[in-house]
């Protein structure tokens, strides 16, 4: 099936979810109400064109499809060891315990592209984030995020915002809808106040019902798909 064939499904089944959402809400306990919809809005049934690629597990290597993260604000991050933002690992987890439950992750890239910081094995990398920082949020196996070898999420992410990483710990931040809100330099902290802003404002976002209709931004990242994939 064409790429933006599955983005039209995508956005119906969502709406359908949306609606699903407000009926089972109104049949909790009025102290559930919230947690509900939380629950349904945060996980629709079906994702947005920029998650539609799969990425190996850092800790096992087992195939993951991001579209698992399909109604989330998610934040992204390539990731190094040996860096002097590594520390940065603290804050991120810290976000990501604190905003999951809101329907928040951070999905970390090892990359070895800027100072050869991330030499390590995959079970390296996953040992030392672990046992370091206590690191539980989603991690994927090391992979470019610039040059020739780039990973086609990062070509996508910096197509749609205009910007590259520049060095290691650099962010994006995502939508529920599938959209980037912004991106970040890597000294800007997980604790910044304009990034957790960022953060919070999207979590209370939730996609209107007009935005169900392909939009531009939908129809340019649909064509940069395609593109990657020989299509």
């Amino acid at each position: 099936m064409a790429v933006r064939d599955c983005l039209n499904k995508w956005k119906y089944a969502f709406l359908f979810v949306l609606v699903s959402s407000s009926i089972n809400a109104l049949a909790q306990p009025s102290s559930n109400v919230a947690q509900a919809q939380t629950k349904h809005l945060a996980q629709p049934s079906a994702c947005p064109a920029i998650l539609h690629f799969t990425f190996h597990r850092l800790q096992d290597n087992s195939p993951q499809n991001l579209c698992q993260y399909a109604g989330k604000v998610i934040l992204v991050v390539n990731t190094a060891s040996y860096c002097g933002f590594t520390k940065q690992y603290t804050g991120l987890e810290a976000l990501y315990a604190k905003y999951a439950n809101q329907g928040f992750v951070v999905l970390g890239f090892p990359s070895n592209d800027f100072g050869k910081q991330e030499p390590g094995s995959s079970k390296e990398i996953a040992d030392f984030c672990f046992n370091t920082f206590g690191v539980k949020f989603p991690m994927f196996a090391k992979s470019s995020v610039t040059g020739d070898q780039v990973n086609p999420l990062y070509t996508v992410l910096a197509k749609r915002s205009g910007v590259t990483p520049k060095w290691n710990f650099y962010k994006y931040l995502i939508d529920r809808s599938g959209h980037i809100v912004n991106s970040y330099a890597s000294a800007v902290t997980p604790n910044n106040e304009s990034l957790v802003s960022d953060i919070e404002r999207a979590l209370k976002t939730y996609p209107a019902e007009n935005s169900f209709d392909m939009t531009q931004e939908d129809e340019l990242v649909v064509d940069d798909i395609e593109k990657s994939l020989g299509m």
